[in-house]
């Protein structure tokens, strides 16, 4: 039995953890797609950057 119990509290945690991989990677994939897409700004002109003198 308390073996049975243990065996659930462990595949809840690796559950939560492959939930919070995944965001993490959504996360991630949009990230560089926002970085791609400024980047092509940037290379285009229709974007510039201001540097502090």
């Amino acid at each position: 039995m308390i073996l049975l119990k243990e065996q659930q509290k462990i595949s809840q945690v690796l559950s939560s953890a492959d939930q919070e991989i995944e965001t993490l990677q959504q996360k991630l994939n949009f990230l560089k797609e926002e970085k791609k897409a400024l980047m092509q700004q940037l290379l285009t002109g229709k974007r510039r950057v201001k540097l502090d003198d």
